[in-house]
């Protein structure tokens, strides 16, 4: 009886790592992207995320009995990174509400498929890129305040993605924390333990905000997390649920979560993986106790996102920035590579990357925007010129 009860005991592991690992590195640019906010937005924002993922987690992979890992957007979180700081939060939650409604139109329509053989792979992944690559010249301009603590982190991760990959950023925080720690950089004192009590803001709309906010926030959703998770989850060998509930009840979580801070809740892929695989179970009909022990610790770290916030506020800048960097860099590298691999295309998706990374505000709209504007346009006119000629009549 013993035996068999720690048989589970690998799989429910699995699901409480994958969980900790999403609040080691994502939880991070959350922290950055929130720096103007009052700390009880931001625990909400924390809380919202938090629970959204867990109830999620659990109810699906409990219907399906597959192991359904949510996470919450860290596109998304970067995106909002260069937004909050000059949007009122009241109109990022409007956003933030547009933004999933619009996910949940193409989750309920079945139009994903469509959609993201539509939109070319190249200038998506670009923009995504570009969105994201302030994070990696953020963590190399943090050399200067501490070298050696720097230079470990980076040392740390880049040996964990040849030794364990799914593990590297755990050992970016632990070894960035200790050093911070002897070097007598961490400051402040951590809070009594305490539940967190989420915030209401009433939303507001505007337009400015759903152009420079909603439209890369449901891009990023559709085609920097919904497509590589529900590609991770095939290719362990689960041919379902089909994409459109895993779309459609994330979306709707999102949308109900949106006015308590959440900015949009979606597949996970890389922490996913760590529940979908043998290492997780030897049976995969049994796998699914995963994706439900990590829906229960999320539920446990957004219960106390008050004492998880404080924890984060230990750390020095150079540390946040330098983990923030580390733990986005192989989204960085993927998207950069998917954008550049393919000749045809090229032209558009460097102008989409270098428009997106450039922080550009033309006309109150933001740069991700413009990025996506400018480099769709340039790959129409690129294909619509190669056209081969109609042959009038002789």
């Amino acid at each position: 009886m013993v035996a068999r009860h720690l048989g589970w005991l690998p799989t429910i592991l699995a699901g409480m790592i994958a969980t900790t690992i999403s609040y080691a590195g994502p939880l991070v640019i959350i922290f950055q992207a929130s720096a103007a906010l009052e700390q009880p937005l931001v625990a909400s924002w924390i809380w919202a995320i938090s629970i959204g993922s867990g109830v999620l987690g659990i109810v699906l992979s409990l219907r399906w009995k597959v192991p359904i890992v949510i996470a919450w957007s860290a596109p998304g979180s970067a995106l909002l990174v260069t937004m909050l700081p000059e949007t009122d939060f009241a109109t990022a939650v409007g956003a933030y509400i547009v933004a999933n409604l619009a996910v949940l139109v193409v989750g309920i329509s079945g139009a994903f498929d469509q959609l993201t053989r539509r939109l070319p792979p190249a200038i998506t992944a670009a923009m995504l890129a570009g969105i994201l690559f302030r994070f990696v010249i953020d963590m190399v301009t943090t050399l200067p305040a501490a070298p050696l603590t720097v230079i470990a982190m980076m040392g740390a991760f880049f040996t964990g993605r040849i030794v364990s990959p799914r593990y590297s950023v755990v050992a970016v925080l632990v070894v960035g924390v200790v050093l911070a720690a002897l070097t007598g950089n961490l400051s402040g004192t951590i809070a009594t333990p305490s539940l967190t009590l989420p915030v209401w803001t009433t939303p507001r709309f505007d337009l400015a905000a759903m152009a420079n906010i909603a439209v890369p926030l449901a891009v990023v959703a559709l085609t920097g997390q919904f497509l590589p998770g529900i590609a991770v989850l095939r290719t362990a060998g689960y041919d379902h649920p089909p994409a459109r509930p895993l779309i459609s009840w994330s979306a709707i979580a999102s949308v109900i979560l949106a006015p308590f801070g959440c900015h949009g809740l979606n597949l996970a892929a890389l922490t996913a993986a760590i529940c979908l695989g043998p290492d997780a179970h030897p049976d995969p009909d049994k796998r699914y106790v995963a994706g439900v022990a990590g829906g229960v610790t999320y539920l446990v770290f957004g219960a106390s996102a008050s004492t998880v916030l404080a924890l984060f506020a230990l750390l020095p800048a150079f540390l946040v920035a330098a983990l923030a960097g580390l733990a986005l860099f192989p989204v960085v590298a993927g998207s950069l590579s998917t954008a550049l691999r393919a000749e045809d295309g090229r032209d558009g998706a460097l102008v989409t990357f270098a428009v997106s990374a450039s922080g550009l505000t033309l006309g109150g709209l933001g740069a991700a925007l413009w990025g996506l504007v400018f480099g769709l346009a340039v790959h129409f006119i690129q294909h619509v010129l190669k056209r081969p000629a109609i042959a009038g009549p002789p």
